[in-house]
């Protein structure tokens, strides 16, 4: 086998590894079904299901769970901020994996926690395209040397998968544990979590990896954020009852330096003549 270097002369580290390997279609095809159909036979009813892929596979996936009758709520992109480059130069550098989101049915109750997932967003609704970096640096889990898993996905991609899809408690099941990162994550986050792999040496990385990963806090009301309608109001006025903000003080607009805001005595904001309630001003 030809080994493939960078111009900076490190070797390229690809997946050739044994599990990646299928005669043809067919036998991936079957392969698919049957594990798919085997997740399918232990996920709750209120349950759902992640796969991750590229072009190679990710279709075939998509429509064998469409067969089997899973509900696909979201395909999301995860964009490599520094994907691998295509050396030859004789196709686009392939910079992102598909991820499917699935439930078992159309009509099928399932957890979806939009508020956290707009908390973790600054605010704005997350979008199915998720800008993320490869598994790099200190991160990335070596063994005698070398990588000590060919794919190992970054802690940052499952953190949004589990965030937005489980509470804490909750069991995640993954069926290729690989370098255990689904498990570091789960626990982390205060999931409980069941790892299959059948290769000896990534399941030695896995549980050494997840013994070293801190137990989440004990406090549940840290691991999941409550609909805004469940958060205590503090009226604007209270602040300044309170001595925590001043008559004339000036507010500053996020992303809006030159834009400024003072403070009435009444608890409305005067900007650019005008006064109203915090979230008028901040509307305009």
């Amino acid at each position: 086998m030809q080994e493939l270097w960078r111009p900076n002369q490190t070797r390229v580290d690809g997946v050739d590894d044994d599990w990646d390997r299928f005669a043809g279609f067919a036998e991936y095809d079957a392969f698919t079904r049957a594990w798919l159909s085997a997740c399918r036979r232990v996920l709750k009813p209120t349950g759902s299901l992640w796969v991750i892929g590229t072009y190679h596979n990710i279709y075939r996936v998509g429509a064998i769970l469409q067969d089997l009758g899973y509900w696909i709520l979201n395909d999301v992109i995860w964009i490599k901020t520094n994907p691998m480059p295509n050396f030859r130069g004789v196709r686009f550098t392939n910079a992102h994996e598909t991820l499917l989101w699935a439930v078992p049915s159309r009509r099928a109750r399932y957890t979806f926690q939009h508020h956290a997932m707009k908390a973790l967003n600054d605010g704005l609704q997350m979008r199915s395209d998720w800008l993320l970096p490869i598994c790099n640096g200190s991160e990335r889990l070596q063994r005698n040397g070398s990588k000590a898993h060919a794919t190992q996905k970054p802690e940052g991609l499952l953190y949004r998968v589990l965030l937005a899809s489980t509470r804490p408690g909750d069991v995640v099941l993954d069926p290729f544990f690989g370098s255990g990162t689904t498990g570091a994550v789960a626990k982390r986050l205060g999931r409980n979590w069941i790892g299959i792999e059948r290769e000896p040496r990534y399941i030695d990385v896995a549980r050494s990896r997840i013994e070293g990963v801190p137990s989440a806090p004990s406090d549940e009301t840290l691991l999941e954020a409550p609909e805004p309608r469940r958060l205590a109001r503090l009226p604007f006025g209270a602040l300044l009852e309170q001595g925590l903000l001043r008559p004339g003080q000036r507010l500053y607009f996020r992303g809006r330096r030159r834009q400024t805001a003072r403070i009435r005595a009444d608890g409305l904001l005067v900007c650019r003549g005008a006064a109203g309630s915090i979230h008028q001003v901040g509307s305009r």
